[in-house]
């Protein structure tokens, strides 16, 4: 069987013309959208990269850093969240941009997370926050010669170099801890006072031994009770053994308690709150955790170390290769004295630590 279909003939020019004309201009209106679309596309993606590069309004790329917090992360009301605050400050002084990353657990990441910032071709300073960062630090900073690297409490090891582009920021933690022991010895009133360390490190014996030599030099016949939470990095984000610590030490009759432990030094605080009795807190002004109760804070100005540090390197004056030490003389390592504890610890008790000041900084005193 054929099947037969039929034939359609346009016979008439004209309409033959218009036909053609009509796709003709339906071709080039398909094609003017999808370049239109295409073009919206591309200046998306072009945007998004100069969003990306952090560009100001003069045209030069901003400075942008990357910065990794020690454990206990931001929120620790202490050594990471100062060193938060100081990229703030750096971002409203200066413009720059930040990002920045947390350790997980005991920070066993740490050396990943160092290796993430350094990795992005868009940071420029990368910041390990504590002096579990100084080994991986010292090493992915000779990876990438091409990053500036800054470690804060930063710990240099017998025999190793320092990298060229890694700045090493340390503070008199010793002289401060010498200053708060000054004032907890002048103002105790059980002639007991209390030490709490997270882990137990070079660094943090410092702070004990400094507070100890303090309290000792005002107050010779005083005892000083020490603990410390832990062997591991763990041992600075447990302020439950920071209270139970604390607990014991004012039971033996410490009315004065110095704690050097970051997060799980609120454990302490949370103790000298409850018990009514005094804590000297470390890194940053603790005061508003506990009005009333925390006699003074040893401060290490983490966050105006970092400003700093930002500076430098925005000016050009950024030296890697070495240790910055941020000491008494500009009151970057210092103690709290104002009219929120000025009657905890009373004028002629700060006059007195005024003098030790001095003397530790004209080198009347020497510490060992």
């Amino acid at each position: 069987m054929e099947v037969v279909f039929p034939k359609f003939v346009i016979s008439n020019k004209s309409i033959l013309s218009e036909f053609r004309f009509n796709n003709l201009f339906l071709l080039m209106r398909y094609l003017s959208s999808l370049l239109l679309a295409l073009f919206f596309v591309l200046s998306a993606c072009s945007n998004q990269k100069e969003q990306d590069k952090t560009v100001d309004s003069s045209g030069e790329s901003k400075l942008k850093a990357g910065l990794v917090f020690d454990v206990g992360g931001r929120g620790d009301k202490s050594f990471n969240d100062s060193a938060y605050n100081g990229m703030e400050l750096a971002r409203e002084e200066h413009g720059i941009d930040f990002v920045f990353v947390e350790p997980q657990g005991e920070g066993a990441d740490r050396e990943a997370l160092l290796r993430q910032m350094a990795m992005d071709p868009d940071i420029d300073l990368v910041i390990g926050v504590g002096l579990l960062f100084s080994e991986d630090i010292t090493a992915l900073a000779g990876e990438f010669p091409d990053k500036k690297f800054v470690c804060i409490d930063y710990v240099q090891k017998p025999g190793v170099v320092i990298p060229d582009n890694l700045s090493g920021i340390v503070f008199d933690e010793k002289k401060g801890s010498f200053l708060a022991g000054a004032i907890a010895g002048l103002t105790t009133k059980t002639n007991t006072v209390g030490f709490i360390g997270g882990m137990q490190s070079g660094i943090i014996k410092k702070f004990e031994s400094g507070f100890i030599d303090g309290v000792k030099y005002v107050n010779p016949g005083a005892t000083v009770i020490s603990g410390y939470i832990g062997m591991t990095g763990s041992a600075f984000a447990n302020p439950v053994k920071g209270k139970e610590l604390a607990i014991g030490q004012y039971a033996r009759g410490a009315d004065i308690i110095y704690q050097a432990a970051g997060a799980s030094g609120l454990g302490v605080i949370d103790a000298a709150r409850e018990t009514k009795k005094l804590v000297i807190c470390t890194d940053r002004d603790q005061e508003p955790e506990a009005p009333g109760f925390v006699l003074t804070s040893m401060i290490k100005s983490v966050d105006k170390a970092l400003l700093k540090t930002v500076e430098n390197v925005l000016d050009g004056s950024f030296k890697g290769g070495s240790l910055t030490v941020f000491g008494l003389d500009e009151r970057y390592t210092d103690y709290v004295y104002n009219d929120k504890n000025s009657s905890l610890v009373g004028a002629g008790v700060h006059e007195r630590v005024e003098g030790i000041r001095k003397q530790l900084l004209n080198g009347e005193i020497v510490l060992k």
